[in-house]
């Protein structure tokens, strides 16, 4: 028997089993999939001679991560790389907004869209400057922050206080207007919001757009050297070097609740795994509460909440193995790791109206990756490894484009979806589609499959809406690893602080499940001495 077992292998599932294991804990990790990393993976399945991700790509988050940092992953080898340009956002008319990692690129570019909107950039920066350290340490603790954000409040009241919370939480369309008179800075802070699901006319979008964009600025969206699931294999080897185990094809079904308690979980076919301490899930709210935990174990008000809770877009993803670079009609673009192409922040509020009223929407919004050009152990010189992602409903009412898209996402809907997005591309880069060599599609029952998490390709988790953070992730009252269950320990991105690559959440449920058995050590010690004091005629 092990201390610890830990369903699934996503980051956040091994990132628990590292720092458990750091403390001492057997641990053996289960993965329903044949190979490990959930949503954070790699391989040669387009074209033998090019890598593509087949999820996540860059990370920023990572770029930041306390969690990440203390486990010191370059020791297993893992090295990251950058494109020569963190993101751009090129227009039809062959202007093109760049994000660069020196800032005063990045302003000089923005004063192009209009005079005086460089200057307006640099001082965001200077917020992050005062915020930033103390704005990464809150969020990645567990909730409430309070030493963490302690430093942040005070940090705030110094950088103008409910003037600057009032900033954090517009809509990053209004916030775009208030702090820039061209596109540029409203493009890179709008398309940069919606790496989340949040809507540019959404509260608080302009917080997140900022954060992004800031993370770009001053660490860059760096990629692992030789694919993502570089990061994975990093995380597998610390982790088996430390006496863990990560047992592939085994898909948990139940997690074996006694007298309230978790002791152990049980597979599809039928075999049990116990643990001594702790359970700790890395797996979505909804699968963990409505699946694996009988309901029986759970309170009725919980199972109430699960039925409210709020998943982020569905999403449609497409591979390319390309046979040059991509032909932008901006040659900035061709330098950024990262594009995201949409026809100014109205596109992007169109795009999103869309969505909201359940329509497949007619020229999507792609944030495309070029992975060759932000690593070039990707693809054979002078080629491309590419792919670009956009979102898409749940459930689907109507194609807004009228070619009869219906959701059902068989092979013909998936092949003319990826049709239309290689045509987005197109509008910006003349001349792509002769370049596709070979493509591969991941529609959202595709996802699913490759990884039971992305709920119809939900990729975060559930939405980064307001109404799901903080103490209302992933319902109301919550905010913490801890479930009802004694010993049981949510460690996904369904828990705060929520979707990305950071770890913060595997972490955080490790270390709930450390201080519970401390705690429960210290008051076992306690009862001991008083038995032992009791025995020799002591007090009492």
């Amino acid at each position: 028997m092990v201390d610890a077992v830990v369903i699934g292998s996503g980051p956040n599932g091994l990132v628990a089993a590292n720092v458990l294991a750091d403390s001492g804990w057997s641990v053996e990790v289960l993965e329903e999939q044949g190979e490990p990393g959930g949503a954070v993976r790699s391989d040669r399945g387009v074209d033998p001679a090019y890598v593509n991700d087949l999820f996540s790509s860059f990370y920023p988050l990572a770029a930041v991560s306390p969690v990440l940092a203390a486990l010191d992953l370059e020791r297993e080898g893992l090295r990251w790389s950058h494109a020569p340009r963190v993101l751009a956002h090129p227009l039809a008319d062959g202007r093109c907004a760049v994000l660069d990692r020196d800032r005063a690129v990045t302003a000089e570019g923005l004063d192009g869209f209009a005079p005086g909107d460089g200057r307006g950039w640099l001082e965001l920066c200077a917020v992050w400057e005062r915020l930033g350290d103390d704005l990464v340490k809150a969020l990645f603790s567990p909730f409430p922050p309070v030493l963490a954000g302690a430093g942040l409040l005070a940090r705030v009241r110094a950088a103008g206080g409910l003037r600057l919370a009032r900033s954090l939480l517009l809509p990053v369309r209004r916030l775009g207007e208030e702090e820039f008179r061209g596109e540029g800075g409203r493009l890179l802070l709008a398309g940069n919001a919606l790496h989340a699901d949040l809507a540019p006319e959404a509260a608080g979008s302009g917080g997140f757009g900022w954060l992004m964009s800031m993370l770009g600025q001053f660490h860059g969206f760096p990629v692992p050297v030789g694919g993502s699931g570089a990061l994975t294999e990093a995380l597998v080897r610390r982790l088996r070097a430390r006496g863990g185990t990560v047992r592939c094809g085994q898909r948990v079904t139940e997690v074996v609740v006694r007298r309230g308690r978790a002791v152990g979980v049980r597979t599809a076919s039928g075999d049990a795994f116990p643990a001594r301490r702790a359970v700790l899930a890395d797996v979505s709210a909804p699968a963990l509460y409505g699946e694996l935990v009988p309901a029986g174990h759970l309170p009725p008000r919980l199972l109430d909440d699960l039925r409210r809770f709020h998943w982020d877009f569905a999403t449609f993803k497409v591979d390319w193995a390309l046979d040059g670079p991509v032909p932008w009609n901006s040659p900035a673009a061709a330098t950024a790791g990262t594009v995201h192409l949409a026809e100014g922040v109205d596109e992007l509020s169109r795009w999103a109206s869309q969505l909201a009223r359940g329509l497949v929407p007619d020229r999507p919004f792609l944030l495309l990756g070029q992975m060759t050009t932000a690593d070039a152990t990707r693809s054979p010189h002078g080629t491309e490894s590419a792919w670009a992602y956009t979102h898409v409903p749940h459930r689907v009412k109507a194609d807004a484009d009228g070619g009869g898209l219906t959701g059902t996402w068989d092979t013909g809907e998936q092949e003319r979806m990826a049709d239309r997005m290689e045509e987005q591309v197109e509008r910006y880069a003349p001349g792509f589609r002769d370049r596709v060599r070979a493509r591969r599609i991941l529609a959202p029952p595709t996802l699913r499959e490759a990884d039971r998490n992305l709920h119809h390709g939900a990729i975060n988790g559930g939405t980064a809406s307001l109404h799901q953070q903080l103490v209302f992730r992933p319902v109301p009252g919550t905010g913490r690893p801890e479930t009802p269950v004694k010993g049981l320990y949510l460690a996904s991105a369904s828990a705060h602080p929520g979707g990305g690559v950071h770890g913060a959440p595997g972490a955080n449920a490790a270390r709930a499940a450390l201080r519970s058995t401390r705690a429960t050590a210290t008051v076992l010690s306690a009862a001991q001495r008083l038995t032992a004091r009791r025995g020799r005629g002591g007090e009492t």
